[in-house]
């Protein structure tokens, strides 16, 4: 009810269905289709979607229009009546892009909210974004999260999850504490250290890694110099988010850790808690409880239709969200729009896209129609014989034709003509160059590089 009539709600209500659906679960073994209805929301009418999509933009603009400053400002010189949104009319809202967060920080603080925890964006984009949270959001995200976890067994009270990515991820790292905390499940939190140090602690019982691409990349390839494999892990699955994730490295972590899955997941600070998931057939699917997602025509500015490029954009509905909030918040994230009405997944009641392509500003236009994402680069050089994990690369333009840096050892004992050739079959027409691996860290920055340094030490590494 708290849902239907735009209350807070109270988290611990949500923290005791928890509690209630971990009992369910070991008594019956599964909690069954109404609990999985509470965190995947309203799955198969469109039209119950829509009304329930209208009636939480309207609410949500209706608090934002009072409470934040930004937007106060930003309604009335659209001229519209939160009242009234259509959710078919919503681009008479202009969309909000990262540099308005960067610029107009304290704009977007609510005013009948109180300041509890700081964020930042990575920076790997660009400059790093501040993000204030409440100690409300700080309590009701964890708790959604960790019934959501609980009815897709996504959690175990006997798991052991180890979190490596950057510990500067504040509202991340707490999240994932809070969520382990109300399963039951241990928590390791590493951070981005030296590789050979968070292998170490991955064969100490460790069921579940979280990271990000560039880092697993680390991994798989320091657990294969020291000669580990799946026997030396009890990992059963991985999850990774924040970046580009290749079949290829998805494949060799796999094998590399035994883990059972590999989950590609979708999230951004600044729109928490609206997340996405892929399913078996790698449609990324947007959550529609807690927010809404729209996908716009990157030429046309409109909504996208089935098989064009769009830029996600995202609006986090009020009670799910309250401090600082975001309302048609241009993510940058490119997909390619799917026609919904045709899908067969797992999942398809859910709307769906394609994975993310990459950002709208890192996308390469060739002659009078052709693109080139980050993901076909990724993917292509990921797949390169030499396993050159986590793909270093920077791109220029020349007369029409891209060419491609890459450090040495990403073509060490292939050559510059067959690397071009290896491009060429997987429809990219792109000139090579080559660069000393001093040199790769400097092409293209990853999360990866967001290395945090430590004292420790072992003068035997497991496996060496």
């Amino acid at each position: 009810m708290g849902i239907v009539w735009g209350r807070k709600l109270d988290p611990r209500n949500i923290e005791r269905l928890v509690a209630d659906a971990l009992a369910t679960l070991r008594e019956f073994g599964e909690p069954g289709a109404d609990a999985r209805m509470l965190t995947d929301g309203p799955m198969t009418d469109p039209d119950e979607r829509a009304h329930i999509a209208t009636t939480n933009l309207r609410r949500t603009a209706g608090r934002l229009v009072k409470q934040s400053p930004f937007y106060t400002e930003r309604f009335a010189s659209a001229g519209v009546d939160p009242r009234k949104l259509d959710i078919g009319r919503l681009d008479q809202v202009p969309v909000t892009v990262k540099a308005d967060l960067t610029q107009n920080a304290n704009a977007f603080l609510c005013q009948d909210s109180q300041r509890y925890l700081s964020t930042r964006t990575t920076g790997t984009t660009g400059k790093p974004t501040e993000v204030w949270l409440s100690r409300y959001e700080m309590s009701l995200w964890p708790a959604m999260g960790a019934l959501a976890a609980a009815i897709r067994d996504d959690l175990r009270p006997d798991d052991v999850m180890q979190v490596n990515v950057s510990s500067r991820a504040t509202a991340a790292v707490t999240l994932d504490v809070a969520v382990c905390r109300l399963i039951g499940t241990g928590c390791r939190i590493i951070g981005l250290v030296p590789p050979d140090e968070a292998l170490d602690a991955l064969t100490e019982g460790v069921t579940l890694l979280s990271t990000c691409a560039s880092y697993l990349g680390e991994l798989v390839v320091a657990a294969r110099r020291r000669g580990l494999g799946a026997a030396d892990f009890t990992v059963r699955r991985i999850d990774v988010g924040g970046e580009v994730l290749s079949p290829t490295l998805a494949d060799a972590a796999r094998k590399t850790f035994g883990a059972e899955a590999i989950n590609d997941l979708f999230g951004m600070t600044e729109v928490l808690p609206v997340t996405g998931r892929h399913c078996s057939q790698d449609h990324l699917h947007h959550d529609i409880t807690m927010g809404l997602c729209e996908y716009v025509d990157l030429n046309t500015r409109v909504a996208a239709e089935p098989g064009a490029l769009a830029s996600v954009v995202i609006t986090p509905f009020f009670p799910y969200r309250e401090c600082m909030p975001v309302f048609r918040y241009d993510t940058g994230d490119v997909v390619r729009v799917l026609d919904n009405n045709s899908l067969t997944c797992e999942i398809s009641g859910l709307p769906a896209t394609s994975k993310i392509l990459g950002k709208a500003d890192q996308l390469i236009r060739v002659g009078a129609n052709g693109i080139v994402s980050p993901r076909d680069l990724v993917e292509a050089i990921d797949a390169l014989p030499t396993q050159p994990w986590p793909a270093r690369f920077r791109t220029t333009v020349d007369s029409g034709r891209i060419t491609l840096t890459l450090p040495e050892s990403a073509v060490a004992g292939l050559g510059r003509a067959a690397a071009e050739q290896h491009f060429i079959d997987r429809g990219l027409d792109v000139r090579v160059a080559i660069v000393d691996d001093e040199q790769a860290s400097r092409l293209r920055p990853l999360r990866c590089d967001l290395r945090e340094t430590t004292f420790a030490a072992r003068p035997a590494l497991i496996g060496v």
